[in-house]
């Protein structure tokens, strides 16, 4: 049986502030049941939900072995856009026949957009 990846869970002591990050930057659309402590972040087209847990004191943040990729057909225009709107990505740099750029969420984990998919 094949099942394809439909969320990925991000544990966070900076829920409202995540939320604000990626719907203002990448588009989600917040969802929050009354009384649920998982805020879900639902992309508007294709693609994972993220679902935002809140971390235990014991978990410390930024600390994960996952990053983010975000498929961005320009990304020296997303980059532009992004700027405008108050988040900086770091260098662009250039792989093999595609390009990427990387920044953080407010909880440090990292976040990367790349052309690679349109390669």
């Amino acid at each position: 049986m094949i099942t394809p990846l439909g969320r990925i869970l991000i544990y966070t002591k900076k829920i409202p502030e995540m939320t604000e990050f990626y719907c203002r930057y990448f588009g989600f659309e917040c969802k929050q049941l009354p009384g649920d402590r998982i805020v879900e972040l639902r992309p508007q087209t294709t693609g994972c939900t993220l679902l935002l847990h809140p971390a235990s004191k014991s978990q410390k943040e930024g600390q994960s072995l996952v990053k983010l990729v975000f498929d961005v057909e320009d990304v020296e225009a997303f980059c532009r856009s992004s700027e405008s709107l108050g988040l900086e990505f770091g260098a662009i740099r250039h792989a093999d026949g595609y390009i990427f750029a990387n920044t953080k969420d407010p909880s440090k984990n990292s976040i990367s957009i790349s052309s690679r998919a349109f390669s």
